[in-house]
């Protein structure tokens, strides 16, 4: 029941970091398979020229996630109900998310399962059906975990273990840094460089560098899935409107209709506090990001050495045994293991939170039944789906990790930009007062930097993502 302020008082500057919250559990759930095996991969492959990749794909991802979450703080609803209120055929958008929702998460979450079982079968192998056994029992586990929903001390635990993997891909990439200049140059350069004779020698599956650039600009913090989820960390937090909501509610438009000046300005401050927190996220994203790419770079490609397979894990492994021998390689392989694990628990709590909602919006009936029951029916198709998955692809992590990275990190970003737009400019304005809008205005900047984003990804999946699979799949 909706409350007369509409928060708590924000915290003051100094306690700005003790109130990060949301932007962690969105850094634990997207380092995963795109920093430790795409990004590390990718620099093996094209070298450091195409770090600005990095970079361009986070920056702008960053404030389609910080623009999403300031409209649920404003509002109280997460993204997808934003979604169903963009103008058109009703819902049309939250049908056209709904339905690439589900191909997105199924390859994605799969994806995981199979990255993790490799990893654990480099290190416990179980024969000939190695990567099929250790995926079952990943998923297994993962499941019951989702399903009590009891996270917090496995993901403490897991985060060590990711904290520890992180650390040492940093040491890895401060000891192998390219020059300044070439480092800067790489960084703003925009330069696409050819793929090398030697790399088409080991992998001939690799095609233009698009190829490999386009998974890793997807999946780099996150895709399109992880932008949405941030808005659910936020009204798990409790910030400005969200306070006493849960997910799965719409916005108390009653409630936004009488909100005051004084309300309004309260819940601002709420605005600079998400801000900060994705600010945090944002950095992290990008020192993790680059500290495995760089790593691929500086140790792996002067050894011409290209991650692929079913031996991707132990490839990847050099990384840390050049630097420290046997052991080095094993506490890769077990942190690469727990970053997978933790990844996959992360997306088990937002996926279906994502498709429930959508279905919520599209079915009144669907609505009415218990949101942890909406929950547990998703989290039961992605269980099903994933034994499917390391059954059938078990041998081919890079090629599901790189196709749930285009999907998910690409084909629908344009259109989520575009969309968060709408709702920050015109959803919200309509659902405020008009002393309340007024407060709560959004910046020009806004505006002009998801318009960058819908530009950058609208050409992205106009003129590159359709080569990219036609070569991924063997077009």
């Amino acid at each position: 029941m909706a409350v007369d302020r509409p928060s708590q008082a924000p915290p003051t500057t100094w306690a700005l970091v003790l109130a990060l919250g949301p932007s962690l559990i969105w850094c634990g759930e997207y380092i995963g398979s795109g920093e430790v095996i795409i990004a590390t991969r990718t620099g093996a492959l094209l070298g450091p020229a195409v770090l600005w990749a990095i970079i361009l794909g986070i920056f702008l991802k960053y404030w389609i996630g910080l623009c999403g979450a300031r409209y649920t703080v404003v509002t109280g609803e997460g993204m997808v109900d934003c979604f169903s209120r963009v103008p058109g055929p009703r819902n049309w958008l939250v049908w056209v998310v709904l339905v690439g929702q589900v191909a997105s998460g199924i390859c994605a979450v799969g994806a995981l399962a199979v990255a993790a079982a490799t990893f654990l079968g480099s290190l416990l192998p179980l024969g000939a059906h190695s990567t099929a056994l250790w995926g079952t029992a990943v998923t297994g586990f993962a499941f019951a975990v989702a399903w009590s929903g009891r996270f917090e001390i496995l993901k403490r635990l897991m985060g060590l273990l990711v904290l520890a993997i992180v650390v040492g891909a940093l040491y890895v990439a401060a000891h192998a840094l390219p020059s300044w200049r070439e480092l800067l140059v790489s960084a703003f350069g925009f330069g696409v460089p050819e793929v090398p004779a030697w790399v088409r020698q080991a992998d001939p599956t690799v095609g233009t560098a698009w190829s490999e650039m386009l998974p890793l600009i997807g999946w780099s913090a996150g895709g399109f899935a992880s932008q949405v989820w941030y808005t659910y960390w936020v009204i798990g937090a409790g910030y400005g409107m969200t306070r006493e909501r849960s997910w799965g509610l719409r916005a108390d438009e009653a409630r936004l209709a009488r909100l005051t000046a004084d309300e309004a300005r309260d819940v601002r401050s709420w605005c600079r506090v998400v801000a900060w927190d994705a600010t945090f996220a944002l950095g992290i994203g990008v020192a993790v990001t680059a500290a495995f790419f760089l790593a691929g770079a500086g140790i792996l490609r002067p050894q011409q050495l290209v991650p692929k397979g079913a031996q991707v894990a132990m490839e990847l492994s050099r990384l840390f045994s050049t630097h420290w021998g046997r052991l080095g390689a094993v506490l890769f392989l077990v942190a690469g293991a727990a970053a997978m694990v933790s990844t996959q628990l992360g997306q088990l709590a937002g996926w279906p939170r994502l498709l429930a909602d959508c279905v919520r919006n599209l079915s009144p009936r669907f609505a009415r039944v218990e949101p942890r029951k909406q929950f547990r029916l998703f989290l039961c198709l992605f269980v099903a789906t994933n034994l499917a998955i390391c059954a059938l692809f078990g041998t081919n992590p890079i090629f599901l990790i790189k196709l749930g990275a285009v999907c998910d990190g690409l084909l629908l970003v344009p259109l989520q930009a575009l969309a968060v737009g709408y709702g920050l400019f015109v959803a919200q304005r309509r659902l405020l007062s008009a002393e309340a809008a007024e407060v709560l205005r959004p910046r020009w900047h806004h505006a002009a930097i998801l318009l960058a984003a819908f530009l950058a990804f609208g050409y992205f999946c106009v003129f590159q993502v359709p080569q990219v699979l036609r070569q991924m799949f063997g077009g």
